[in-house]
């Protein structure tokens, strides 16, 4: 058991208001976000965010919102999404994210169990969700749109305009220009700031009730490691009802005045990050290993020459990158090496995927594999993953110094961890949520004398950067008596740009099966090219050719893998994973116990 010492820092005794009305004091015009807007990046300033944040807390004030209410957010991206979290927040209320690609039961489940009073909408596909569940819900008493267009003729009480409620507001601001000022003072550290509910992969979402000062904590612990300041940009595309997002896009730029650019929608993301070039890019892996598998199958669809190029300078940059992830000094030749390299390859390829003045990059929410975390770093891009969860206020490890691939790094310097006998990392209750909101069973078996039982398992090495074997419950354990970790197969076999989700089984088993899906537009070029039709994914997926390649690569993937670890049967799975039918969390995560459920005749297949 390995404990680290206990926190070096005070928990913050301030709020997030708070923080915007010093922040705008003191960068006053300087932008504090960019939204894209026909064709055009508009800015907004500090003190405009702190001046609609203002006028919508009174207008919510005005409609009766008081300390302890919930209030609900359904919506994409966008900067009213946190002038509402903040106006919430500021009445010492609590703000709830809901996944816009929520079903109208899922947006119904959070609103009832959150108890929200009010619930702010991106438009009209939005408000119609709520509309046609608003019976099931005697709590609910209003929906604010941010954007009203298509629903100038709707009737229902329940629905007013953003636009209303900051108007109001404003009137009550030039009356009482102190009343907002009044408020945001009475804030606490201690008082829950918002709910973020858990993707519900072992059963029904729950709320986990994450406080001002135990989330500000964390973010200074997450940015001794970042480094960020007032000079960063960043891209906001990810879910901002995720603590990762959340923390991106609210927290850390009221801590340290970076600026935030919301990408259009992500279909979009790529191109808008094109546009930016953000000095920080953080992503889920399923982002990283998209954009690395388009890379990789740009460069087979280039020229022989550019070919030539690329396979010569790479592992000129995979060698440098060992040196710098090592904080070692890189030796005379080898930076004219890769000077050359970066002059003729790898500066392109950063420009043409949105990276060229991104110092860093980082990996959170899931494992990623360590070869594509090193081929970002060969890149030039300094690459980090972190650890960290939800109930944890996103409070974790990364790489302090050295980056050790495989490793997820070292404790924050903010925070107290711990491994229990059987390898479970465990956090010291001081840095973590105030448990699940309305489930105080489920709480307190969470909390346990004073520590988080997180569900990963880890295990130190001797100079205590830490490595993630699993989740506890996912750990497979073959008829052999062997430990195998699935997601560390998982993410090898994604490294192969044909391969966009594998799932692996064999609890109990002799050996290793997968269940392997597609990486659609790669597959479907290489068909094109060796002449095979196809007209959808299905045809595509059930093609005893494609069956034949992905075998191929699937032999070669293994040879990265201890012979224990290797897949020995695979089936190609004939329709897409889909967050619509339960598959994948809206961050892309796939839900294996679902998997193993519903393709349950398949796996059996295999054996």
């Amino acid at each position: 058991m390995l404990n680290t010492p206990k926190a070096v820092m005070e928990k913050p005794n301030t709020t997030y208001p708070k923080l915007l009305v010093e922040k705008a004091q003191k960068y006053k015009n300087r932008p504090a976000m960019r939204e894209k807007s026909k064709g055009i990046w508009k800015e907004i300033s500090w003190q405009t965010y702190l001046d609609k944040v203002r006028y919508l807390a009174l207008g919510l004030s005005d409609l009766g919102l008081k300390s302890g209410d919930h209030v609900s957010i359904l919506a994409e991206n966008c900067p009213e999404w946190l002038f509402a979290d903040l106006a919430i927040m500021s009445l010492q209320s609590v703000s709830v994210g809901i996944y816009p690609t929520n079903s109208e039961e899922q947006c119904r489940y959070v609103l009832e169990h959150s108890e929200s009073r009010f619930i702010f909408v991106g438009d009209q596909e939005q408000a119609d969700k709520i509309l046609a569940i608003k019976d099931d819900l005697p709590g609910l008493q209003g929906i604010i749109v941010f954007d009203m267009k298509g629903l100038r003729d709707y009737t229902d009480p329940l629905i007013r305009s953003y636009q209303s409620v900051e108007e109001k507001g404003r009137v009550i601001d030039e009356t009482d220009p102190d009343l907002f000022y009044q408020f945001v003072e009475k804030t606490r550290s201690e008082d829950t700031a918002f709910l973020v509910y858990t993707s519900g992969t072992t059963g029904l979402p729950k709320g986990c009730m994450i406080p001002h000062g135990n989330h500000m904590l964390n973010i200074h612990g997450i940015n001794n490691i970042l480094k960020l300041s007032d000079r960063d940009s960043v891209v906001s595309y990810l879910p901002l009802c995720h603590i990762l997002e959340r923390g991106i896009s609210m927290s850390i730029p009221l801590v340290f005045g970076y600026t935030i650019n919301f990408a259009e929608s992500i279909e979009t993301v790529q191109d808008n990050i094109h546009e930016i070039s953000p000095t920080f890019f953080a992503a889920v892996p399923r982002i990283l290993e998209k954009m690395h598998s388009t890379v990789m199958l740009k460069i087979q669809d280039t020229t022989p020459f550019k070919r030539f190029m690329f396979n010569r300078f790479m592992p000129i940059g995979k060698r440098v990158a060992e040196y710098r992830m090592a904080k070692k000094r890189l030796p005379p030749h080898w930076l004219l090496l890769y000077g050359l390299a970066y002059l003729f390859v790898f500066r392109s390829i950063r420009e043409k995927i949105g990276l060229l003045n991104c110092r860093i990059l980082m990996s959170g929410g899931a494992p990623i594999s360590p070869e594509i975390l090193k081929f970002y770093h060969s890149l030039g891009v300094f690459a980090v993953e972190l650890w960290a969860q939800t109930e944890s206020c996103g409070g974790g490890t990364g790489p302090h110094h050295e980056v050790k691939p495989g490793s997820v790094g070292q404790p924050y310097s903010t925070l107290q961890l711990k491994l229990a006998e059987d390898g479970e990392i465990l956090l010291h209750e001081n840095s973590v949520f105030a448990g699940y909101h309305r489930d105080k069973k489920a709480t307190d078996e969470t909390i346990v004398d004073g520590w988080l039982l997180t569900g990963d398992v880890g295990e130190f090495d001797e100079d205590g950067h830490l490595y993630i074997i699993d989740r506890k419950k996912d750990i497979i354990i073959t008829s052999g008596g062997k430990n195998i970790s699935p997601s560390e197969v998982e993410n090898t076999m994604k490294c192969s740009p044909f391969i966009k989700e594998a799932i692996v089984f064999g609890d109990g088993r002799k050996y290793l099966t997968a269940l392997v899906q597609l990486e659609y537009d790669n597959v479907g070029k290489w068909a094109q090219a060796e002449k095979i039709p196809y007209t959808t994914y299905k045809s595509l997926a059930q093609n005893p050719d494609v069956f034949k390649f992905i075998e191929k690569e699937i032999i070669g993937l293994n040879e990265n893998l201890a012979r224990v670890e290797q897949i020995k049967k695979f089936l190609i799975l004939d329709k897409e994973l889909d967050q619509d039918d339960e598959e994948l969390t809206a961050t892309q995560k796939v839900k294996r116990k679902v998997i193993e459920k519903q393709f349950q005749t398949e796996i059996e297949s295999m054996y």
